[in-house]
C-alpha cells in the first residue's frame, strides 16, 4: 500500500468518524427533547388529576359559580386532548385557557372565607401552584431544547445529516399572549 493510498484511507476515516459523530450528536438531541416532553408530559398527568379534587373541594362552597367551575373543567379537557395527540401548538393555547380560568377560579374564591380556610383546599391550590411552576420551568427546559435541536439541523454541516437521516425541526412550546401580559386585576374581581 502507497503513501497516498494510506493518506486517502486515513482521510476517508475520518470523514466517516466525522460523519458518525454528527449523527450521534443529533439523535442525542432528538432524545433530549423527548425527554424534555416527558417531563412536562408527567406534570401535566398530574394536574389533570388534581383539577377534579379541586372543583370537588369548590363545589361544596361554590354554588353559584357553576360557570367559573366548568371552565375549568373544559380547559382542563381542551389541554388533555392537545397533550394525549401530541399537538404543541394546540397544547399552547389550551395551556393559556387553563390558566386563566385557573386564575379566575382562585380570584373568586375570595368571595368563599370559608373555602379559603379549608384545609383541603388550601393543600389543593399549594399543590397545583407548585405543578404550575413546575411545568412552566420543564417548558422552558423543553423550548431550550427544542431550540438547540432545531438549530443544528439547520446548521452546516449538520443538516447534510440531518436531511439524510430525516430529521425533523420540533415546535415550540410557546406562551400564549395573555399569559405575557400583564394581568388585569380589576377585571378579576368585577
Amino acid at each position: 500500500m502507497g503513501t497516498a493510498q494510506l493518506i486517502t484511507l486515513v482521510i476517508l476515516a475520518a470523514i466517516a468518524l466525522y460523519a458518525i459523530l454528527l449523527y450521534n450528536g443529533l439523535v442525542t438531541l432528538k432524545h433530549n427533547v423527548g425527554r424534555a416532553w416527558s417531563n412536562i408530559d408527567v406534570l401535566l398527568k398530574q394536574r389533570h388529576d388534581e383539577l377534579p379534587k379541586l372543583v370537588e373541594t369548590c363545589k361544596q362552597y361554590m354554588q353559584f359559580e357553576q360557570q367559573t367551575l366548568e371552565k375549568v373543567m373544559q380547559a382542563r379537557a381542551a389541554v388533555f386532548s392537545a397533550q394525549t395527540a401530541h399537538n404543541v401548538p394546540a397544547l399552547s393555547a389550551a395551556e393559556g385557557a387553563l390558566r386563566g380560568s385557573l386564575g379566575n377560579l382562585f380570584a373568586v374564591v375570595e368571595a368563599y372565607p370559608e373555602l379559603k380556610a379549608s384545609d383541603t383546599f388550601k393543600t389543593l391550590q399549594a399543590r397545583i401552584s407548585g405543578l404550575e411552576n413546575a411545568i412552566a420551568d420543564r417548558r422552558e427546559f423543553y423550548n431550550d431544547s427544542v431550540n438547540i435541536n432545531n438549530v443544528r439541523i439547520e446548521q452546516f454541516p449538520d443538516v447534510v445529516i440531518a436531511r439524510l437521516f430525516s430529521f425533523k425541526p420540533f415546535d415550540l412550546l410557546k406562551f400564549e399572549a395573555s399569559e405575557t401580559a400583564d394581568v388585569n386585576i380589576k377585571t378579576l374581581f368585577s
